[in-house]
């Protein structure tokens, strides 16, 4: 059974840092796709980024081009998201998501931890 746990949510000024991370058990995850998803209030799931199993494909969405970076460590099964100048339009609740195929990591990941939240003061 596949388990993600997100972790490292919080409150944090505009233009301030936060690290999500994101821990993936119940099988190997070496060729799949992780990704982060976000919900804001009222407003639907969107993309924010995916990385393949290489660091050398990366996706991001063009809000937050720039300013976050996902990365992975296929040895310990986790994802990471840094979140750099962040903004109160970023606030949200941050989801782990994972899937075997690029079109759907970005669109409608198979599996989906239960998010944490960030919000971002103004």
């Amino acid at each position: 059974q596949v388990q993600l746990v997100e972790s490292g949510g919080g409150l944090v000024q505009a233009g301030g840092s936060l690290r999500l991370s994101c821990a993936a058990s119940g099988r190997s995850f070496s060729t799949f796709f992780m990704g982060w998803f976000r919900q804001a209030p009222g407003q639907e799931r969107e993309f924010v980024a995916a990385i393949g199993w290489s660091d050398t494909h990366r996706y991001y969405a063009d809000s937050v081009k720039g300013r976050f970076t996902i990365s992975r460590d296929n040895a310990k099964n986790t994802v990471s998201l840094q979140m750099n100048s962040l903004k109160p339009e970023d606030t949200a609740v941050y989801y782990c998501t994972t899937d075997p195929l690029l079109r759907t990591i970005r669109s409608r990941p198979a599996y989906w931890g239960q998010g944490t939240q960030v919000t971002v003061s103004s």
